[in-house]
Formats: C-alpha cells, sequence, structure tokens
C-alpha cells in the first residue's frame, strides 16, 4: 500500500485519537481510533491511512532510522484496513501487526492511550463487500492481519440480525494459535449462527502443544478436493465468491488454484468471483 511522508493539509497535523489498545501479542494490537470529524464514511473492508510525525517516541527495541531534522514535524503514513463495522462510527478499529524494521508501527506501538495521531479523511478502496450479489455465498480467506476487513465486513453484515446475513466462511492462517486475532469473536459467531464458518489454520504445531486444530498452509486447503464440505458452500463461481487477503505468495497461489477452478478476478469496474487484497 501507499506510503508517504509529506506535510498534509491540517497544519495542526492530527486529527484523531487513540482510545484503546487491545494487545493479541507483542507484536498484534487492536487499535481503536476516535476522529475529530465523526463523519467518518467507509465501506466494509475499505483501508485509510494512520499517521505520525518522525519525531513520535518508537517502541524501544525496534529499529529507530535516523532521519533529518527538517522531517521531524512531518508525517510518517501507511494505510491500514479497518476492521471495525461501518455501520458503527463511535471510532474506527484496526489490527496492527508490528514491524520493527518498520517506520511507522514502533511510534503506534508506543503511542499511549489518549495520544494523537493523523487518520485519513475517509475510507479507500474496491475490496468490499458491495461487490458481491446479496444471493451469493462468500469464502474469505486470509493470513495474519489480513483478517482485518473480513472482520468489517462480517461485523456490517451482522449489524442488524446479530449473524451474517448470508453464508459466509473464513479460512484464517497464522503460524501459532495465539496469533489468531478475533478468534473468540469468530468461534462465538460460528457457534450462534448456521451461515457461518470459521476455520482457524495455523502453520507450526510441533511448537504449539496447545493447537488440536487445523494445521498446514492456506494454498493447500484452497487445493483440497473437499474444499465444498470443508467451507459448507459450492465451490462454483455461480453461487460462491472468494476473498483472498493477506500476504502475496498467499494470495498469488490460490487465485492460481481458484483460476482453474473457474473464478476470475475481474476488474475494478467490473468485479469477478475472486478478489484480491495484497499486503506488504
Amino acid at each position: 500500500m501507499d506510503s508517504h511522508d509529506k506535510k498534509p493539509k491540517n497544519p495542526d497535523l492530527y486529527n484523531a485519537t487513540l482510545i484503546s489498545r487491545l494487545e493479541i501479542t507483542p507484536n498484534l494490537q487492536i487499535l481503536k481510533v476516535e476522529p475529530d470529524d465523526k463523519n467518518f464514511e467507509f465501506e466494509a473492508g475499505q483501508f485509510t491511512v494512520l499517521g505520525l510525525t518522525w519525531s513520535s517516541p518508537s517502541l524501544p527495541g525496534t529499529d529507530r532510522k535516523e532521519f533529518p531534522p527538517e522531517k521531524s514535524q512531518r508525517l510518517i503514513r501507511r494505510a491500514y484496513s479497518i476492521s471495525s463495522s461501518s455501520r458503527w462510527q463511535e471510532y474506527i478499529e484496526f489490527y496492527v501487526s508490528l514491524v520493527t524494521s518498520g517506520e511507522l508501527t514502533p511510534r503506534l506501538f508506543q503511542l499511549e492511550v489518549g495520544g494523537r495521531l493523523f487518520i485519513g479523511p475517509k475510507g479507500k478502496g474496491v475490496f468490499t463487500i458491495d461487490r458481491v450479489a446479496a444471493d451469493k455465498n462468500i469464502v474469505m480467506v486470509a493470513t495474519g492481519t489480513g483478517l482485518a476487513p473480513y472482520i468489517s465486513m462480517v461485523r456490517t453484515l451482522a449489524f442488524a440480525d446479530g449473524c451474517p446475513t448470508r453464508s459466509i466462511t473464513i479460512l484464517h492462517g497464522a503460524r501459532y494459535s495465539w496469533d489468531l486475532g478475533y478468534r473468540s469473536e469468530l468461534e462465538s459467531l460460528s457457534r450462534s449462527c448456521a451461515n457461518f464458518n470459521y476455520i482457524p489454520i495455523i502453520t507450526r504445531p510441533e511448537k504449539d502443544e496447545s493447537w488440536s486444530g487445523h494445521s498446514g498452509r492456506l494454498n493447500d486447503w484452497v487445493a483440497k478436493p473437499d474444499l465444498a464440505e470443508i467451507c459448507k458452500v459450492p465451490i462454483d463461481g455461480k453461487q460462491t465468491e472468494f476473498f483472498l487477503c493477506g500476504h502475496p505468495d498467499m494470495v498469488t497461489g490460490c487465485a492460481a488454484i481458484l483460476s482453474e477452478r473457474g473464478f476470475d478476478e475481474g476488474s475494478k469496474k467490473e468485479p469477478g468471483t475472486m478478489h484480491l487484497e495484497k499486503y506488504w
């Protein structure tokens, strides 16, 4: 996603407040940000930009790069997918992974609750739930924090009735079980909603003794002949569409597998039966 360090038009630089921080692991956090503008608009699945100045303090132990003095009050900006429901605008939620050699996340992780930051004026992007016809099933495949836009989609669809209004399956891959952010929420939804199916999968079960669930690479799971039984929906582009979000290797690999099954990417103007969003 795009990054910029130029000065924003807002002379005060910051236009939002960090109101909550939930630590999943030392390297994974859920941040709730309250924009000054209560009319922040976005569609489920979109992203926006967060920013802090170069002079903002960084998390101890991370690789803080030197920067010229003239940059000190300029913004470091990065795009992050929104995980909160588009029908709930009290705050905007983000699922963020620490990049120790990065420029923004070490500063975001060091920002105290109540601290100020920059947020883009609205949501952007076409990786959205409204590109899928209301009568079609959806399978969402994600690695790591690529889960964030799916949380927004599911929460938005479940806003009125408590359960999504269509058949949805989420396949979420992570290294270890403790990296499965939103797991409790998704497991609860899966138990209470007949049309929602959550499948967490880890890649390093040998180092996670507490894990008794699924393991392996998402690419291998998407290639399984019995994927329809696993996801509880037909693997047919006329009835089901796929979302792929996360590590580029997963997205590219799964897209190739699905292409062989007749799914197509389409375009921004004419969406196909699979929708791709690559992180990094």
